[in-house]
């Protein structure tokens, strides 16, 4: 009956810190599409970053 027990803790901290990584990975991701390629020189893809940032009320330049 532990083995069990063991098994199901060992499972259910493995999701909750895949569920954790998940969060960490997207909000990194997220930060990087807004924040460091809204600074490139390309004037398309700033522009879309640019208003990106606009409409969720980041501060720019």
């Amino acid at each position: 009956m532990s083995v069990a027990t063991s098994q199901g803790s060992s499972a259910s901290e493995a999701r909750r810190l895949s569920s954790s990584f998940q969060l960490i990975a997207s909000a990194a991701l997220g930060l990087f599409i807004v924040l460091a390629v809204g600074m490139l020189p390309m004037d398309a893809v700033h522009n879309a970053a640019h208003d990106t940032r606009h409409s969720a009320a980041f501060p720019c330049h």
